[in-house]
């Protein structure tokens, strides 16, 4: 393995603010503020729906026609898969879209992998969703073709490693046969780049991203006819702030209403992920995946061992939120009785020595717990998904030395697209598919200066703006990237009306950050986003019935 590689993907899907923990806790810095990483996870020329051919070539060409020629011609592919039981033709659209000022001067070119199902009902009917990740710098690689596309890599459900070479299988839970997808790579990512003699820090920043990436998604809306389609996105990790930001940015910017957003291991506040000396939260919110890391690598006591996993966590939530909370609010001044006790329940729900609970001062941070859960193995737990295990040179030390489950996904999914761009879609660049860059660092995050990026403010007001725009979160249990207490913690503090709480939802997997590579998550994934999908598309379709009709 590629040890730059694991580095990389280390700090991937917005953990940008976990390498930024990280930092801090060794280096002892004072507090976290704005997360700034080191590295982490066209037009088209023939639109998708075809309604509109290319041009004519002039007799004289100019230099930037040659200079367009470079560019890899868009690919079409025709396809099938089942899903449901049911056979789905798809045509398959891979193809740079050219993003331009209002001049006309090309500032980047954006890839992106398209999929439209073949049938006889008009296009502007059925839902189109917009698919990204996060990193920042990751390709849509991880979604595409772990969770939403029409072929998915197959992975082990066991949650071992795998020996090359590896491979696509038809992706039967895919959400092709009730939505159009549309993967994209933002700049700098996968194909995509900026345009010639263009400043690529444009483009690499909270409210840089949004704008191109918001962009591409306004005009290949435009140029498709796609504008009285059902509109979703889904946001992986950092992906998931992107969407929250996004859902703000097509208001406000091009009067573009969605109908909902799905956020897989999805950060919206980088306060719940920043452990520091001075931030108690992501202590309280990260017990929970604790616990049900220890849960399943049997080293919590029997009682708690006896349970489902369901229980325990609800155990661990309960004490989080309620004695272990107000035990580090009152800090230092925590009766050195109240202390012991605080660390007793702790090590239970640990699965952690209470000598190393108190060493710690019952902040147990993610480094320092993957490290020490299996210490008397000689092994680590992953940091995207638990569940996985690895060796570091020796079993000193504080924290882990790699993720051993970053390990086992980067190779499968880099082999696996690479040969399905060249093989199967057809689609010939001579460049490097960026699966994950650290090109896009610095990361610019001024807006948010001594303050933590947030952007639930933003979904909130996007919320309250469409009062039809439905939210589904869905969340690990074994992710100790972004752990699912944190989203509840953050759906918990969205300030929405009463009558606009249940347009959030949630659900929760027995699975990683990545929940979607162990099939039962997968499975179950699917059946809760296709009751989502009907909502939000019958709920809109309801709004504009009249009251006979409704009858």
């Amino acid at each position: 393995m590629n040890f730059r590689w694991i580095q990389i993907l280390s700090a991937w899907f917005a953990i940008t603010v976990g390498t930024l923990c990280w930092a801090a806790e060794e280096q002892k810095a004072p507090e976290a503020k704005t997360p700034s990483p080191e590295v982490t996870k066209s037009d088209a020329k023939k639109p998708l729906d075809g309604e509109n051919q290319p041009q004519s070539k002039p007799e004289k060409e100019s230099a930037a026609d040659k200079d367009q020629q470079k560019q890899p011609a868009a690919s079409i592919t025709h396809h099938t898969v089942t899903i449901a039981d049911q056979e789905i033709a798809y045509t398959a659209t891979a193809d740079q879209l050219s993003i331009k000022t209002d001049q006309g001067e090309e500032k980047a070119r954006i890839f992106f992998i398209a999929y439209r199902r073949e049938s006889q009902e008009p296009s502007v009917q059925r839902p189109i969703t917009f698919c990204f990740n996060g990193g920042p710098g990751s390709s849509s690689v991880w979604l595409h073709l772990g969770m939403l596309g029409p072929q998915r890599v197959q992975l082990r459900d066991d949650a071992q490693p795998q020996p090359p070479p590896f491979q696509l299988v038809p992706n039967h839970y895919s959400l092709l046969d009730i939505t159009d997808l549309v993967f994209i790579d933002p700049v700098s990512t996968g194909y995509s780049r900026p345009a010639k003699d263009e400043d690529k820090n444009q483009f690499h920043g909270y409210q840089e991203d949004l704008n191109s990436v918001g962009q591409f998604i306004h005009d290949y809306i435009t140029q498709n006819g796609r504008w009285q389609s059902p509109k979703f996105l889904v946001g992986e990790s950092y992906g998931g702030l992107r969407a929250a930001g996004l859902a703000g940015l097509l208001q406000n910017r091009y009067g573009m209403y969605l109908n909902g957003l799905v956020l897989v291991s999805a950060v919206l506040d980088f306060q719940t992920l920043a452990f520091s000396e001075t931030n108690d939260l992501p202590f309280i919110v990260f017990l929970p995946s604790y616990t049900a890391t220890a849960w399943y690598h049997g080293k919590l006591d029997h009682d708690l061992q006896q349970l489902p996993l369901k229980k325990v966590v609800r155990k661990a939530e309960s004490f989080a939120a309620g004695p272990y909370a107000r035990a580090l609010l009152r800090g230092d001044s925590l009766s050195s009785q109240k202390h012991d006790k605080i660390a007793r329940q702790l090590a239970t729900l640990t699965g952690l020595s209470p000598e190393y609970v108190l060493r710690a001062n019952l902040r147990i941070s993610m480094r320092r717990f993957a490290k020490e859960l299996l210490r008397d193995r000689q092994e680590t737990v992953g940091r995207f998904d638990s569940r996985y295990v690895g060796s570091d040179r020796d079993s000193v030390g504080e924290a882990y030395s790699y993720d051993p489950s970053a390990a086992v996904f980067m190779g499968p999914f880099t082999a696996a697209m690479n040969d399905y761009l060249y093989r199967t879609l057809d689609y010939k660049d001579e460049r490097v598919y960026e699966i994950l860059t650290g090109n896009v660092f610095p990361w610019n995050y001024n807006q948010f200066k001594n303050r933590y990026v947030n952007a639930t403010e933003t979904l909130r007001r996007a919320m309250t703006t469409n009062p039809f725009l439905k939210v589904f979160a869905a969340c690990g249990y074994y992710d100790l990237a972004t752990p699912q207490f944190a989203m509840t913690y953050t759906q918990d503090h969205l300030a929405l009306a009463p009558k606009l709480a249940s347009n959030f939802q949630m659900g929760f997997y027995q699975g990683g950050h990545m929940m979607y590579v162990y099939t039962p998550a997968l499975k179950k994934l699917r059946k809760n986003l296709l009751g989502f999908y009907q909502e939000a598309t019958y709920t809109s379709n309801q709004a504009e019935a009249t009251p006979a009709e409704k009858n």
